[in-house]
């Protein structure tokens, strides 16, 4: 599996297939949680009617409350019922009289997110109710909002709000500084040899440690670029 299209960019889509429990079923991600992971197969009946039983238990909250792991696993449950009945209205029709359209496509637009942003949420990192405004985002747009949230601590109310000026036309850099936050500004730690030979570096040529850094970054993901 490729983590990018083929140009050097990041992924900014799911590249795994719909409900498989990529994150949700990885150890590494979530631990012994690993194991309450449930594939959605949208071509097999059994596992689809499981999957609207899960849309209709989650719709109503009693899927997990606020707990990450169970969100995405209804999150997961309405991508592969919408895959499977063919239409957002379908889907709802088929999860229950409770379930709205609006609900089914937010959701598994959340579920369409890439593997990068998916495992934030998963780990709690990135609230699930903040990850649909980053999930009504579209392209590079939506990792640097995932990413600003972790490197910012945002507020759902912030990340809604950058979602909807980025919606209506707004770049992401100029929404993002209405909410006081600069894109690509990182708290580092850094060991201390290699924190006074960057400072010393940087002062020598006369350059920023951002930029020094970014010199370093873009030679090291060279090599990682097809």
């Amino acid at each position: 599996m490729t983590h990018g299209d083929g140009e050097g960019r990041p992924s900014t889509d799911r590249e795994s297939p719909v409900g498989e429990p990529v994150i949700r079923g990885d150890p590494a991600v979530l631990g012994d949680r690993a194991r309450e992971a449930v594939e959605f197969d949208p071509d097999d009946p059994a596992s689809l009617e499981l999957a609207a039983e899960t849309v209709g238990a989650f719709a109503d909250n009693t899927a997990g409350g606020e707990d990450n792991v169970f969100m995405l696993r209804g999150a997961a449950a309405c991508a592969a019922l919408v895959r499977g009945e063919g239409s957002y209205k379908a889907a709802a029709a088929r999860a229950g009289e409770h379930v709205t359209v609006s609900f089914i496509r937010k959701w598994s637009r959340v579920h369409d997110l890439p593997r990068s942003i998916r495992r934030h949420v998963a780990t709690g990192e990135i609230a699930p109710t903040a990850a649909k405004h980053v999930a009504r985002v579209a392209g590079e747009a939506r990792l640097h909002l995932a990413w600003s949230i972790l490197d910012h601590g945002m507020t759902v109310r912030q990340v809604r709000s950058v979602a909807s000026a980025v919606n209506d036309g707004a770049d992401v850099e100029s929404a993002l500084a209405r909410q006081g936050i600069t894109l690509g500004e990182i708290e580092l730690q850094l060991p201390p040899d290699r924190y006074c030979e960057l400072r010393q570096r940087a002062s020598l040529h006369g350059d920023s440690p951002g930029a020094l850094v970014a010199d370093a970054l873009e030679t090291a993901f060279e090599g990682d670029r097809p």
